[in-house]
Protein backbone atom coordinates (compact mmCIF):
# COMPACT_ATOMS: atom_id res chain seq x y z
CA UNK A 1 0.00 0.00 0.00
CA UNK A 2 2.83 2.41 0.87
CA UNK A 3 4.36 2.04 -2.61
CA UNK A 4 0.97 2.34 -4.31
CA UNK A 5 0.27 5.48 -2.27
CA UNK A 6 3.12 7.25 -4.07
CA UNK A 7 1.40 6.69 -7.42
CA UNK A 8 -1.99 7.63 -5.93
CA UNK A 9 -0.52 10.95 -4.78
CA UNK A 10 1.00 11.79 -8.14
CA UNK A 11 -2.03 10.71 -10.18
CA UNK A 12 -4.53 12.61 -8.02
CA UNK A 13 -2.49 15.82 -8.12
CA UNK A 14 -1.89 15.51 -11.87
CA UNK A 15 -5.57 14.88 -12.54
CA UNK A 16 -7.18 17.28 -10.06
CA UNK A 17 -4.88 20.30 -9.97
CA UNK A 18 -6.27 21.68 -13.27
CA UNK A 19 -9.81 21.00 -12.03
CA UNK A 20 -9.27 23.10 -8.91
CA UNK A 21 -7.79 25.84 -11.09
CA UNK A 22 -10.98 25.69 -13.16
CA UNK A 23 -13.08 26.00 -10.00
CA UNK A 24 -11.19 29.14 -9.03
CA UNK A 25 -11.70 30.67 -12.48
CA UNK A 26 -15.41 29.89 -12.39
CA UNK A 27 -15.91 31.30 -8.88
CA UNK A 28 -13.98 34.44 -9.83
CA UNK A 29 -16.14 34.89 -12.92
CA UNK A 30 -19.38 34.49 -10.97
CA UNK A 31 -18.27 37.02 -8.33
CA UNK A 32 -17.55 39.47 -11.16
CA UNK A 33 -20.96 38.78 -12.77
CA UNK A 34 -19.47 36.89 -15.72
CA UNK A 35 -20.32 33.44 -17.02
CA UNK A 36 -16.66 32.45 -17.11
CA UNK A 37 -14.93 29.53 -18.84
CA UNK A 38 -15.97 25.91 -18.28
CA UNK A 39 -14.41 24.26 -15.24
CA UNK A 40 -12.41 21.94 -17.51
CA UNK A 41 -10.84 24.84 -19.44
CA UNK A 42 -7.41 24.42 -17.76
CA UNK A 43 -7.21 20.90 -19.22
CA UNK A 44 -7.82 22.29 -22.71
CA UNK A 45 -5.21 24.99 -22.11
CA UNK A 46 -2.58 22.48 -21.03
CA UNK A 47 -3.28 20.13 -23.94
CA UNK A 48 -3.06 23.03 -26.37
CA UNK A 49 0.26 24.24 -24.94
CA UNK A 50 1.80 20.77 -24.73
CA UNK A 51 0.85 20.13 -28.37
CA UNK A 52 2.68 23.17 -29.74
CA UNK A 53 6.27 23.39 -30.96
CA UNK A 54 9.00 24.16 -28.42
CA UNK A 55 10.79 27.48 -29.05
CA UNK A 56 14.03 28.28 -27.22
CA UNK A 57 13.97 32.04 -27.71
CA UNK A 58 16.86 32.67 -25.32
CA UNK A 59 19.02 29.93 -26.84
CA UNK A 60 20.73 28.81 -23.62
CA UNK A 61 20.62 25.72 -21.44
CA UNK A 62 19.21 27.47 -18.35
CA UNK A 63 16.15 28.66 -20.26
CA UNK A 64 15.45 25.09 -21.43
CA UNK A 65 16.15 23.47 -18.07
CA UNK A 66 13.94 25.69 -15.91
CA UNK A 67 10.44 24.35 -16.85
CA UNK A 68 11.19 20.61 -16.41
CA UNK A 69 13.15 21.37 -13.21
CA UNK A 70 10.19 23.26 -11.72
CA UNK A 71 7.74 20.53 -12.74
CA UNK A 72 10.02 17.76 -11.40
CA UNK A 73 10.33 19.57 -8.06
CA UNK A 74 6.58 19.72 -7.49
CA UNK A 75 6.18 16.10 -8.62
CA UNK A 76 8.73 15.11 -5.98
CA UNK A 77 6.86 17.12 -3.34
CA UNK A 78 3.51 15.47 -4.02
CA UNK A 79 5.13 12.03 -4.22
CA UNK A 80 6.48 12.52 -0.69
CA UNK A 81 3.37 14.16 0.80
CA UNK A 82 1.43 12.13 3.40
CA UNK A 83 -1.76 12.46 1.37
CA UNK A 84 -4.61 10.60 3.01
CA UNK A 85 -3.02 11.01 6.46
CA UNK A 86 -0.48 8.23 6.00
CA UNK A 87 3.20 8.33 5.10
CA UNK A 88 4.04 6.38 1.96
CA UNK A 89 7.25 4.51 1.14
CA UNK A 90 9.04 7.70 0.05
CA UNK A 91 7.64 10.09 2.64
CA UNK A 92 8.80 7.81 5.47
CA UNK A 93 12.40 8.30 4.33
CA UNK A 94 12.52 12.10 4.39
CA UNK A 95 11.97 14.89 6.90
CA UNK A 96 10.03 18.15 6.74
CA UNK A 97 13.09 20.12 5.64
CA UNK A 98 13.20 18.09 2.40
CA UNK A 99 9.77 19.42 1.44
CA UNK A 100 10.93 23.00 2.05
CA UNK A 101 14.03 22.44 -0.09
CA UNK A 102 12.01 20.96 -2.96
CA UNK A 103 9.47 23.79 -2.93
CA UNK A 104 12.33 26.30 -2.91
CA UNK A 105 13.90 24.48 -5.86
CA UNK A 106 10.72 25.10 -7.85
CA UNK A 107 10.86 28.83 -7.09
CA UNK A 108 14.56 28.96 -7.99
CA UNK A 109 13.78 27.26 -11.31
CA UNK A 110 11.26 30.00 -12.11
CA UNK A 111 13.87 32.64 -11.29
CA UNK A 112 16.48 30.83 -13.38
CA UNK A 113 14.23 30.70 -16.43
CA UNK A 114 13.19 34.33 -16.10
CA UNK A 115 16.74 35.63 -15.76
CA UNK A 116 17.99 33.38 -18.55
CA UNK A 117 15.35 34.78 -20.93
CA UNK A 118 17.09 38.20 -20.94
CA UNK A 119 13.76 39.98 -21.08
CA UNK A 120 13.27 43.16 -19.08
CA UNK A 121 9.72 42.32 -18.02
CA UNK A 122 10.84 38.81 -17.02
CA UNK A 123 13.64 40.30 -14.92
CA UNK A 124 11.13 42.54 -13.10
CA UNK A 125 8.87 39.56 -12.51
CA UNK A 126 11.86 37.54 -11.29
CA UNK A 127 12.82 40.21 -8.78
CA UNK A 128 9.27 40.23 -7.42
CA UNK A 129 9.22 36.44 -7.33
CA UNK A 130 12.47 36.46 -5.39
CA UNK A 131 11.07 38.87 -2.80
CA UNK A 132 7.98 36.72 -2.40
CA UNK A 133 10.00 33.52 -2.10
CA UNK A 134 12.43 34.94 0.46
CA UNK A 135 9.73 36.46 2.65
CA UNK A 136 6.85 33.97 2.33
CA UNK A 137 8.54 30.55 2.19
CA UNK A 138 9.75 30.99 5.81
CA UNK A 139 6.08 30.88 6.87
CA UNK A 140 5.80 27.41 5.31
CA UNK A 141 9.07 26.33 6.94
CA UNK A 142 7.94 27.57 10.34
CA UNK A 143 4.57 25.82 9.94
CA UNK A 144 6.42 22.51 9.65
CA UNK A 145 8.96 23.49 12.33
CA UNK A 146 6.05 24.19 14.69
CA UNK A 147 4.90 20.61 14.26
CA UNK A 148 8.46 19.37 14.75
CA UNK A 149 8.83 21.36 17.99
CA UNK A 150 5.54 20.06 19.37
CA UNK A 151 6.28 16.41 18.54
CA UNK A 152 10.04 16.53 19.07
CA UNK A 153 10.75 15.14 15.60
CA UNK A 154 11.49 16.56 12.14
CA UNK A 155 9.84 13.56 10.53
CA UNK A 156 7.42 14.56 7.79
CA UNK A 157 4.46 12.77 9.33
CA UNK A 158 5.07 14.22 12.79
CA UNK A 159 5.47 17.77 11.43
CA UNK A 160 2.32 17.64 9.30
CA UNK A 161 0.04 15.80 11.72
CA UNK A 162 1.14 17.34 15.02
CA UNK A 163 -2.30 18.90 15.52
CA UNK A 164 -3.98 15.58 14.82
CA UNK A 165 -1.84 13.80 17.42
CA UNK A 166 -1.55 16.51 20.10
CA UNK A 167 -4.61 18.70 19.52
CA UNK A 168 -4.82 22.46 19.18
CA UNK A 169 -2.73 24.88 21.20
CA UNK A 170 -2.27 28.64 21.26
CA UNK A 171 0.82 28.22 19.07
CA UNK A 172 -1.22 26.24 16.53
CA UNK A 173 -3.96 28.88 16.46
CA UNK A 174 -1.44 31.67 15.84
CA UNK A 175 0.27 29.67 13.07
CA UNK A 176 -3.12 28.89 11.52
CA UNK A 177 -3.77 32.62 11.22
CA UNK A 178 -0.32 33.23 9.70
CA UNK A 179 -0.69 30.40 7.16
CA UNK A 180 -4.20 31.44 6.20
CA UNK A 181 -3.10 35.03 5.62
CA UNK A 182 -0.07 33.83 3.62
CA UNK A 183 -2.11 31.42 1.50
CA UNK A 184 -2.87 33.95 -1.24
CA UNK A 185 0.87 34.68 -1.53
CA UNK A 186 1.73 30.96 -1.56
CA UNK A 187 -0.52 30.39 -4.57
CA UNK A 188 0.33 33.77 -6.23
CA UNK A 189 -3.26 34.98 -6.41
CA UNK A 190 -4.63 38.48 -5.87
CA UNK A 191 -3.78 40.55 -4.00
CA UNK A 192 -0.32 38.91 -4.06
CA UNK A 193 0.02 38.05 -7.77
CA UNK A 194 2.68 40.75 -8.10
CA UNK A 195 5.22 38.55 -9.90
CA UNK A 196 2.99 37.75 -12.90
CA UNK A 197 0.88 40.96 -12.77
CA UNK A 198 -0.54 40.62 -16.30
CA UNK A 199 -1.26 44.32 -16.86
CA UNK A 200 2.02 45.58 -15.38
CA UNK A 201 4.71 43.09 -16.41
CA UNK A 202 2.89 40.85 -18.89
CA UNK A 203 3.05 37.47 -17.09
CA UNK A 204 6.41 38.41 -15.54
CA UNK A 205 8.82 35.44 -15.30
CA UNK A 206 6.98 33.49 -18.02
CA UNK A 207 6.77 36.14 -20.74
CA UNK A 208 9.32 34.48 -23.05
CA UNK A 209 7.92 30.99 -22.63
CA UNK A 210 5.44 29.31 -24.96
CA UNK A 211 4.30 25.86 -26.00
CA UNK A 212 5.29 22.84 -23.86
CA UNK A 213 7.70 24.84 -21.69
CA UNK A 214 5.00 27.32 -20.69
CA UNK A 215 2.61 24.40 -20.26
CA UNK A 216 4.99 22.78 -17.75
CA UNK A 217 5.22 26.04 -15.82
CA UNK A 218 1.42 26.37 -15.73
CA UNK A 219 1.06 22.76 -14.61
CA UNK A 220 3.71 23.39 -11.94
CA UNK A 221 1.77 26.40 -10.65
CA UNK A 222 -1.52 24.48 -10.56
CA UNK A 223 -0.01 21.57 -8.63
CA UNK A 224 1.78 23.95 -6.26
CA UNK A 225 -1.55 25.66 -5.53
CA UNK A 226 -3.17 22.33 -4.77
CA UNK A 227 -0.32 21.29 -2.47
CA UNK A 228 -0.48 24.46 -0.38
CA UNK A 229 -4.26 24.18 -0.10
CA UNK A 230 -4.00 20.50 0.89
CA UNK A 231 -1.26 21.26 3.44
CA UNK A 232 -3.54 23.75 5.20
CA UNK A 233 -6.24 21.06 5.45
CA UNK A 234 -3.80 18.36 6.63
CA UNK A 235 -2.08 20.50 9.27
CA UNK A 236 -4.91 22.62 10.66
CA UNK A 237 -8.10 20.61 10.04
CA UNK A 238 -7.37 17.22 11.61
CA UNK A 239 -11.05 16.70 12.48
CA UNK A 240 -11.60 15.84 8.80
CA UNK A 241 -9.70 12.58 9.25
CA UNK A 242 -11.82 9.45 9.22
CA UNK A 243 -9.18 6.87 10.14
CA UNK A 244 -9.51 5.12 6.78
CA UNK A 245 -7.07 5.82 3.93
CA UNK A 246 -9.71 6.25 1.21
CA UNK A 247 -11.97 8.23 3.52
CA UNK A 248 -9.13 10.57 4.51
CA UNK A 249 -8.34 11.21 0.85
CA UNK A 250 -11.95 12.12 0.13
CA UNK A 251 -12.31 14.42 3.14
CA UNK A 252 -8.99 16.12 2.42
CA UNK A 253 -10.01 16.69 -1.19
CA UNK A 254 -13.31 18.16 0.00
CA UNK A 255 -11.43 20.46 2.36
CA UNK A 256 -9.02 21.41 -0.42
CA UNK A 257 -11.99 22.31 -2.62
CA UNK A 258 -13.33 24.65 0.06
CA UNK A 259 -9.90 26.27 0.42
CA UNK A 260 -9.78 26.89 -3.34
CA UNK A 261 -13.19 28.54 -3.23
CA UNK A 262 -11.93 30.76 -0.40
CA UNK A 263 -8.82 31.67 -2.42
CA UNK A 264 -10.99 32.58 -5.42
CA UNK A 265 -13.32 34.73 -3.31
CA UNK A 266 -10.45 36.65 -1.73
CA UNK A 267 -8.66 37.05 -5.06
CA UNK A 268 -11.72 38.30 -6.91
CA UNK A 269 -12.64 40.89 -4.29
CA UNK A 270 -9.23 42.41 -3.55
CA UNK A 271 -7.06 44.57 -5.86
CA UNK A 272 -3.42 43.71 -6.44
CA UNK A 273 -1.01 45.17 -3.89
CA UNK A 274 2.06 47.20 -4.76
CA UNK A 275 5.35 45.45 -4.07
CA UNK A 276 6.13 47.76 -1.13
CA UNK A 277 2.70 47.07 0.40
CA UNK A 278 3.18 43.33 -0.04
CA UNK A 279 6.62 43.41 1.60
CA UNK A 280 5.17 45.05 4.72
CA UNK A 281 2.51 42.34 4.97
CA UNK A 282 5.12 39.62 4.38
CA UNK A 283 7.19 41.02 7.27
CA UNK A 284 4.18 40.90 9.58
CA UNK A 285 3.45 37.30 8.56
CA UNK A 286 7.03 36.26 9.37
CA UNK A 287 6.78 37.90 12.80
CA UNK A 288 3.46 36.15 13.50
CA UNK A 289 4.91 32.79 12.41
CA UNK A 290 7.98 33.37 14.61
CA UNK A 291 5.68 34.15 17.52
CA UNK A 292 3.85 30.85 16.94
CA UNK A 293 7.10 28.86 16.98
CA UNK A 294 8.21 30.70 20.11
CA UNK A 295 4.96 29.79 21.82
CA UNK A 296 5.47 26.16 20.81
CA UNK A 297 9.00 26.19 22.25
CA UNK A 298 7.55 27.59 25.48
CA UNK A 299 5.00 24.79 25.47
CA UNK A 300 1.98 27.03 25.08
Amino acid sequence: MSIAAVFVNVLLFLLLAPLFEGVMRRVTARVQSRQGPPIVQPYYDLLKLLGKDRINSARNWAFKLAPPAAFASILAVVALAPFGSKLNALGARVDAITIVYLLTLGGVSVLLGALASRNTFAAIGASREMVTMVMVEPVLAMTLILGAVRTGSLGLGQAVFSTASLGYSLATAVMLAAYLLALQAFVAKQPFDIAEAEIEVLEGPFIEYSGPDYGLFRYYMMMKQMFYAWLFVAVFLPFLQTGAYAGDILTQLAGTFVVFVLIALIGSTNPRLRIDQAVKIYAVLILVALAAVSLAVAGV
